[in-house]
């Protein structure tokens, strides 16, 4: 079962502790546990909009993509690259960023496999994320928090993966242990690049995010990995296309030719970063 320990409260940063449904600070602030087990760690004011991050219509059309494991190639190469010896003796791994929990569960899956002994933590910004991602992972503490102000202590974490989200990196270096892994999982430039060559009359250049690295960190391993898969399905393709930033940017010319598609391969290119916080 999921944990929910050594936690911080969201707005004073003082220790949580579980009382029956709730967690409380020595403050009197406190934060009750939903039905699934997740908890809301995002005060209002910290909200900057009345329902941030994805819809429970968005959300859903991303669990059930992924739950088609077109993207399960991403997380055979998230452990293929995971550097061995953080491993050796358990990992406490912060997914920033969860979505709806698909990748935090495979992995987590995947390491008790091999006996590795995990504890796992996923953080969103939208409860409707966590509210599924609750469903899906009982071993996981869900949290609906911002990665600007994670409500954790510092050097809560061992390795903090975030996958197509936003980093905050002073956050992210407070929250990990004195050599802490962060996992930046990206897309390259050939992703869905048949998908985007229908959505707009022209592709941008690719711009690398991050050129001059990161501060606070240092870069241990950089993979790149490209497959193809098939989409067989108009819904298959509305799936995909409403869980990107394209449904948002694309041409409504764009987004009517997609319409009349009912199968495409695609090509997914995905950009794989490992870094270590530094030392001091």
């Amino acid at each position: 079962m999921s944990t929910l320990e050594n936690l911080s409260c969201p707005i004073d940063a003082a220790p949580l502790s579980r009382v029956e449904r709730s967690l409380k600070c020595e403050h009197g602030h406190t934060y009750d546990l939903a039905k699934t087990g997740y908890v809301n760690l995002l005060p209002v004011q910290n909200k900057r909009s009345k329902d941030p991050g994805d819809s429970k219509e968005m959300v859903a059309a991303r669990q059930t993509f992924l739950n088609q494991q077109h993207y399960f190639p991403i997380v055979k190469t998230i452990l293929s690259s995971w550097p061995k010896g953080d491993l050796l003796n358990g990992v406490r791994i912060l997914d920033a960023g969860c979505g709806e929990g698909y990748y935090l569960n495979e992995i987590g899956k995947a390491l008790l496999d091999q006996d590795i002994s995990i504890e796992r933590t996923g953080l969103d910004i939208s409860k409707w994320a966590i509210t599924a991602a609750s469903k899906r992972d009982k071993g996981v503490s869900w949290l609906v928090g911002s990665n600007a102000s994670l409500p954790v202590p510092s050097e809560r974490f061992d390795a903090i993966l975030c996958l197509f989200g936003f980093p905050v990196f002073s956050e992210f270096s407070r929250v990990l242990s004195e050599t802490g892994l962060l996992l930046l999982v990206e897309s390259g430039p050939d992703h869905l690049i048949e998908l985007r060559e229908i959505l707009y009359p022209s592709i941008h250049d690719y711009k690398q995010t991050f050129p001059e690295g990161v501060e606070g960190f240092e870069l241990v391993l950089e993979k790149a990995e490209t497959y193809v898969f098939t989409l067989n399905s108009q819904t298959e393709i509305e799936q995909l296309l409403s869980m990107t930033p394209h449904i948002h940017k694309a041409s409504y010319d764009g987004r009517e030719a997609v319409k009349q598609l009912n199968s495409i391969n695609l090509t997914a290119d995905i950009k794989f970063r490992w870094y270590r916080k530094k030392l001091g």
